[in-house]
């Protein structure tokens, strides 16, 4: 193991200042509590919701203590929040990061030279905020590092900003384990890590900016053209990470590290909300800025003076009504198709791909599912590959259970496959049909409850969808993602129990298995609207592989 270089940084970091030997904090603007306020939670508080698994209780914490922007519980929530969200199979060892840094640098020791960054950050963007000349040799080191670890991250340029950001609170190995443990979280997306999905969540921006803040999203359509309101859109993540102040930015991102990028999407909408209330007056200075200036550069100084506090940007944030995240998600996964649509029917090669295997499973991977696969040929997983999630698509897929060698036991099938998510299910029939089902959700939600104490039905996600590989090739989407509003029988995702697998429901069940996954029935259902994915309509299962998808190379 190596001799850290941040042992006294640790000391310092848990010393009264909250901040690391990185900072220069004289330039740092410091708001204490109002007297009349209630007491601010402490770190037990919270540690103790997480252990419970209450994270709604720490949802709601995180929104409503407004700690000063020199509080030292900082350094240690942002590492318990972010740390949360660590991919269990990826659990790093102390002393990985230093490890990591010889075997990048060949020594722990700062460089004196400039550190060469990865490609995927775009040098603009490279926000510092206060950290010193070695607090930024620092960034450069863990983003750097990080881009080794992950040769995968092709286009993030809101990693570099979100490390600084933890460097001004955390020691640098710290900071390393949180950054990896947000890039590699499948349960929520907190950053983005290609060209298409970072297009795709300024779209989402300015699609729901419009139906949600509909006045503020008019009012600034009124001052620009079509193309410059999406110019301005374009740089929805800025108005946060680049022009909000400082002590607006850290309450932000209390909130960003639990709950994900939807904070990020609050936060944008709330900017214009309140920019839009400033500047609709015929007398308001913000409405000469804009006729001065033009639209884009006075929202850019709006968000540099944001005349109202922290807490009150959360609150017109989280204000907003009927913004689920099923409905984020909604628009998300659509905007997401129909740009890879556009590529496909373009013959775009403009789509950056994964430097190292242009998203596609190594041929590693490759060769061991054609050994192990009763059901996959190549040609049929490069097909199915093509219509995954573009983000899950940089993982390698991973056989977790096959009926083969596990065995035809729904137990058995529970054990192996219930933490992984997501999963793809492949069956083969006795007839020789091939289909099955991509399921966005752990299956292990089976036995989470309601508010009420009963154990939910139905689980799942409207990225999950229906496929056929043989004798037909196709794919059946949910429904939902054509409209907003669709009815309860077109979401019925998932469902399990100790007697049957579903997958899709409302006037027939477009996949159910029995317990000894013998046998089985496909029909048309409501929430995919496909055909039966067999002829018969009942079928006898000849072979079940259920895959997961991993970081590492298959061996």
């Amino acid at each position: 193991m190596q001799i850290m270089p941040s042992v006294l940084e640790e000391v310092a970091v848990e010393q009264s200042n909250a901040y690391t030997p990185f900072v220069d904090s004289s330039g740092i603007t410091v708001v204490p509590p109002s007297p009349s306020s209630k007491p601010l939670k402490s770190i037990g508080d919270v540690q103790s919701l997480l252990q419970q698994g209450r994270k709604q209780d720490v949802k709601h914490l995180l929104r409503n203590n407004a700690w000063p922007v020199d509080s030292p519980i900082r350094g240690q929530l942002w590492s318990l929040l972010c740390i949360q969200h660590q991919n269990k199979s990826n659990n790093m060892s102390d002393g990985f990061y230093w490890d990591m840094v010889n075997q990048v640098f060949g020594s722990t020791e700062l460089p004196d030279k400039p550190i060469s960054l990865p490609p995927f950050v775009e040098p603009s963007h490279c926000q510092l905020y206060y950290l010193t000349h070695r607090g930024r040799s620092v960034a450069d080191r863990v983003v750097s590092v990080l881009g080794y670890a992950c040769p995968d991250i092709v286009y993030s340029p809101t990693i570099y900003p979100i490390c600084a950001l933890l460097l001004h609170y955390m020691t640098e190995e710290q900071c390393y384990h949180c950054m990896a443990s947000l890039v590699a979280s499948k349960e929520k997306t907190f950053i983005t890590q290609t060209k298409l999905l970072y297009e795709v969540t300024w779209k989402t921006v300015m699609q729901i900016c419009k139906k949600h803040v509909k006045g503020a999203a008019v009012h600034l359509q009124r001052h620009c053209n079509s193309s410059r309101a999406e110019r301005i859109y374009m740089d929805w993540i800025w108005w946060i990470f680049q022009g909000l102040p400082f002590q607006h930015l850290v309450r932000v991102m209390d909130c960003f590290f639990h709950e994900g990028i939807k904070v990020l999407y609050r936060t944008a909408m709330a900017i214009l909300i309140l920019f839009h209330k400033s500047s609709s007056s015929p007398s308001s200075e913000w409405l000469m800025e804009i006729q001065k200036n033009g639209i884009d550069s006075a929202l850019n100084k709006f968000c540099k003076e944001m005349p109202v506090t922290p807490q009150k940007v959360l609150k017109v944030a989280f204000g907003i009504r009927g913004l689920s995240s099923a409905y984020i998600s909604r628009v998300f996964i659509r905007t997401e198709m129909v740009l890879k649509s556009k590529n496909v029917i373009n013959g775009s090669r403009q789509l950056v791909r994964s430097r190292s295997s242009e998203n596609l499973p190594n041929s590693q991977s490759q060769n061991n599912i054609q050994m192990v696969s009763h059901t996959l040929t190549i040609r049929e997983l490069l097909t199915l590959w093509s219509w995954l999630p573009v983000r899950i698509t940089m993982y390698q897929p991973i056989l977790l259970y096959t009926t083969e060698e596990h065995g035809c036991s729904l137990t058995t099938f529970y054990v192996r496959v219930e933490h992984h998510e997501p999963t793809l299910l492949m069956i083969k029939t006795c007839n020789n049909e091939v289909f099955g089902a991509y399921c966005s959700s752990r299956w292990g939600e089976r036995n989470q409850k309601d508010d009420r104490g009963n154990r939910q039905a139905y689980f799942g996600t409207g990225e999950t969808f229906l496929f056929s590989l043989y004798p037909e090739r196709a794919k059946y989407q949910w429904v939902g993602i054509e409209g907003d509003k669709v009815g309860h029988g077109a979401e019925l995702f998932m469902a399990a129990d100790a007697k049957m697998i579903t997958i899709g429901g409302g006037e027939g069940q477009a996949i159910w298995m029995d317990e000894n996954i013998r046998f089985g029935k496909t029909d048309r259902c409501q929430t995919f609207n496909n055909p039966p994915l067999c002829p018969s309509g009942d079928f006898e299962i000849r072979v079940l592989e259920v895959y997961g998808f991993a970081t590492d190379q298959m061996s």
